[in-house]
């Protein structure tokens, strides 16, 4: 466990407008931290909400302290405010929109007895069903892409083998805060959304971490049934796109790194084919945030330094990764 922080769970909530979630979510956090016997300590980091998040917590949640942004910045940003202020051993991300259950903790705290564990995530399900959101995370391969969709649960006789899983879900990941401090967190280029987790986590990897699936435990997530506009989705597969490309240039070593920007080449070439803009968008964000993808490759080599370790290639690591779990009774669900 984690000697230089004093025990406990130090929780961290990003918050954007929920304040239909909160009055939900925080009384089953609070019965979940109340049963795990460790002292505990909860930030509501709110990106500038423009509902009643706040006014509700600062009534009924006393025991909540409360991050305002005074703009929207995104995920990462907004959590990491969070990480900076988190000073117990644990650190528990909880979207608004997850409901734990009240033994959620006692599974997981097992993992950290082991010095390598940078931290776990648990099945997700649905917030009226049993049906599975979310599983561990599979590492599959596209020529060199690595593909983050990928899911998977344990057969019944696996359920007491020590799964891991290649990232952890940002929405009930449960880390090492010192690990995860000296990592620097979430990478904020990946602001406002989507790919972050599976990026910090793929640091965690080089860095001789591990991280695991729980399967035994579950919380619920309420999927939103909000429907988008058309210009809303195409902003968000530009987002996401674009995020992938960072998580390949930040990860993938120079000669993989020019195949990989061949194939995305040939991607590109077939976007102009059937005019998908946006495809053709996210390049050009990408290309405008290369130089400080450069700094993200260089400080990730600084960290392990410090750590005097030597930073582990990723395609090896999650290679070995996809044997582990090869040789395990898992069954592929996404």
């Amino acid at each position: 466990m984690n000697q230089s922080l004093p025990p406990g769970i130090s929780v961290v909530i990003p918050n954007y407008n929920g304040a239909l979630l909160l009055p939900v979510a925080l009384p089953a956090l609070y019965k979940a931290l109340m049963r795990s016997d460790l002292p505990f300590e909860v930030f509501l980091c709110d990106d500038a909400s423009t509902d009643v998040s706040i006014a509700i917590v600062e009534k009924d949640f006393s025991w909540v302290k409360i991050l305002a942004a005074a703009e929207n910045c995104g995920f990462s940003p907004t959590v990491n405010r969070g990480i900076q202020a988190a000073g117990m051993s644990y650190l528990f991300i909880l979207n608004t929109d997850v409901l734990l259950p009240e033994e959620y903790f006692e599974p997981l705290l097992r993992y950290f007895d082991l010095d390598d564990t940078f931290g776990v995530m648990t099945r997700i399900i649905g917030w009226d069903s049993e049906a599975i959101q979310d599983g561990g995370k599979l590492p599959v391969f596209h020529g060199v892409k690595i593909k983050t969709s990928a899911n998977y649960i344990p057969r019944p006789d696996c359920t007491d083998v020590w799964l891991p899983s290649m990232y952890l879900s940002g929405a009930n990941a449960l880390v090492s805060t010192q690990k995860v401090k000296k990592l620097g967190g979430f990478n904020e280029l990946f602001a406002p959304f989507y790919v972050e987790d599976a990026e910090l986590s793929l640091r965690a990897w080089r860095m001789g971490w591990r991280c695991y699936y729980e399967h035994k435990m579950y919380c619920r997530h309420k999927e939103s049934v909000t429907i988008r506009s058309k210009n809303r989705k195409s902003y968000i597969k530009r987002i996401y796109n674009r995020n992938k490309m960072l998580l390949h240039s930040i990860h993938l070593p120079g000669g993989l790194l020019v195949v990989w920007h061949l194939q995305l080449l040939i991607e590109i070439l077939g976007s102009l084919l059937i005019f998908r803009l946006f495809f053709l968008k996210s390049f050009a964000d990408y290309i405008k945030l290369f130089a400080r993808v450069q700094r993200c490759r260089k400080d990730l080599r600084e960290c392990a330094t410090n750590e005097g370790k030597k930073l582990l290639p990723l395609f090896p690591v999650l290679r070995q990764l996809k044997l582990q779990l090869k040789a395990l009774p898992i069954i592929r669900i996404r």
